[in-house]
């Protein structure tokens, strides 16, 4: 069982490559090698398979064939520029977002008799407004940002490359990932976390866009959990719709800063700001804000039930 990881430099694709050295397995299979790749040298932790750390940018002409050379059997490809740098920058989203990923796509189509699983980080920007309350798994995308639009685009392509029997791809509709960890990043959801994370290290937080606005999350550890998920279903288990929507919680901002409350006090809320910006405003109103997921439930996928187990979980995987 050989993995290519692309991102592999990004705070998913850290954590990915740390389950994955932990279980040593993946589908009922020994892991015998990991690549990670990404634009930046990714590191590694100690794990009992060799890993290859490699610098590559998939928008290049041949670097997708030098990556995929040695075959790999499942290839999570995670590398992308994020939403608030998509929409800023045309010309960069479209290069790294569609372009890396059709390139990918067809170093993949020139490995003869060989089709890895595919396991594509989509998210729920591909649904635009006008929105329903709820977004069922019959609901066709409407993307409203370029991020989004270049999602949808990658979600086409793998489908019709599995349609073809070139690979076995499945796309992931990732929610909202709340706390990540670390840096603030480029994502224009970025506050979502920042309203969490930085008022539990005692710093102040900017919060940009109304406390009533509604948006979707799940912590990284449940995006690890999805992705490997995805790695281990047999082919059949996803019919010919190749993409579903992740399972999250639904929540206000100002229910986020309740369960902040109710997990860290009356002090740390203190320590949240508004500060409006009209630009992130506009972009988020144009998100989903509710799911009925049931596709993947069936399939056995599972996340958070309140906001409350989300930071919990930040707690326990990052400061304890």
């Amino acid at each position: 069982m050989r993995i290519l990881v692309t991102g592999g430099a990004g705070m998913l694709g850290q954590k990915l490559v740390e389950r994955l050295a932990s279980d040593g397995v993946l589908g009922g299979r020994t892991i015998t090698a990991v690549q990670l790749t990404d634009v930046i040298t990714p590191t590694a932790p100690a794990a009992p398979f060799p890993i290859d750390l490699t610098t590559a940018d998939l928008s290049s002409p041949g670097a997708a064939e030098t990556l995929v050379a040695a075959r790999p059997d499942v290839i999570f490809h995670l590398a992308a520029v994020l939403s608030g740098e998509s929409e800023v920058d045309f010309e960069k989203g479209y290069r790294v977002n569609v372009d890396g990923t059709r390139n990918l796509l067809d170093a993949i189509r020139g490995l003869a008799d060989h089709t890895p699983r595919v396991v594509y980080a989509s998210s729920i920007a591909v649904f635009g407004s006008p929105l329903p309350e709820v977004i069922d798994d019959d609901h066709l995308s409407s993307p409203q940002t370029s991020y989004g639009t270049q999602k949808a685009i990658g979600e086409l392509l793998l489908a019709d490359y599995t349609r073809r029997g070139l690979l076995d791809g499945v796309g992931l509709r990732l929610p909202t990932l709340s706390v990540r960890p670390g840096a603030p990043n480029k994502a224009a959801s970025g506050f979502f976390s920042s309203i969490i994370r930085e008022p539990l290290a005692g710093r102040e937080a900017v919060l940009p866009v109304s406390e009533k606005t509604r948006h979707w999350h799940a912590s990284p550890r449940s995006a690890v959990g999805f992705l490997v998920h995805a790695a281990s279903l047999p082919s059949e288990a996803f019919g010919a719709r190749r993409a579903l929507t992740m399972p999250g919680v639904s929540v206000t901002v100002g229910e986020q800063l309740e369960a902040l409350r109710r997990v860290a006090g009356d002090e740390a809320v203190a320590l949240v700001r508004h500060e409006p910006d009209e630009a992130i405003a506009r972009i988020v109103a144009t998100w989903p804000r509710r799911f009925e997921t049931r596709r993947a439930h069936e399939l056995g996928f599972a996340a958070e039930q309140t906001f409350d187990e989300i930071i919990r979980a930040y707690l326990e995987d990052e400061l304890m």
